[in-house]
């Protein structure tokens, strides 16, 4: 099996989840790893060179996916506009580029490990994932597990990673750290941020973000 892997922050759990699982499944996998930022790890999908991955939400739409998602339920701290009257979008994005012009805010969008590194050092950023809870009142969905076969290993997937809250090892969460420049507290602290259950607001808010999407 060939997973897609995005190497951010907010996929650390899931990560040291899944070198967990495939040792004990009784499935007995055998795992290869493709990495590469959101952006391209949807073209690879769609192009089915990996066979799963977590892709971003408006490439998902019409894929076959798990309850398991990125999603924030308010502040994110990681999808940010840095406000400008020129628009740049982030080349490793797809759903904040579009969710920058749904909510019609200019400037410099970043995302992942270097926007969160930005909004610990600085105030001048536009959160967009609150922005977006604030005019909706939703969660906003950044990503979704999608699968091209093996329903069953991913809806067991999507049981283990739910009912168990995942330890970050001291050393994994040093070797992070060492990666992004960030502070071991300030990851943990950011990690708070993060759900992953596609429950029934966070479809509520997929619902609302394709619904405004089409209109673009």
């Amino acid at each position: 099996m060939v997973f897609g892997k995005i190497e951010y922050l907010n996929l650390l759990p899931f990560h040291i989840f899944m070198k967990h699982f495939i040792s004990n499944s009784s499935a007995k996998m055998s795992m290869e790893y493709k990495k590469n930022v959101p952006a391209q790890i949807n073209r690879l999908f769609q192009k089915r060179a990996v066979d799963a991955a977590f892709i971003s939400s408006i490439t998902a739409k019409k894929s076959a996916h798990v309850n398991l998602g990125i999603i924030a339920k308010s502040r994110v701290q990681s999808v940010l506009v840095i406000p400008s009257k020129t628009k740049k979008a982030d080349k490793e994005s797809a759903s904040s580029n579009v969710l920058a012009t749904l909510l019609d805010i200019s400037g410099e969008v970043l995302i992942g490990d270097k926007a969160l590194q930005y909004a610990l050092q600085n105030s001048d950023y536009i959160d967009l994932a609150e922005v977006w809870r604030q005019k909706y009142k939703l969660p906003f969905v950044f990503a979704l597990l999608c699968y091209h076969k093996d329903k069953k290993l991913y809806k067991k997937v999507e049981r283990e990673f739910l009912k168990r809250k995942v330890k970050i090892p001291q050393y994994i969460l040093h070797q992070a750290a060492l990666r992004t420049g960030i502070k071991k507290s300030s990851i943990l602290e950011y990690l708070e941020l993060i759900s992953y259950k596609l429950d029934t607001k966070a479809k509520l808010g997929l619902k609302k973000f394709y619904k405004e999407a089409s209109r673009l």
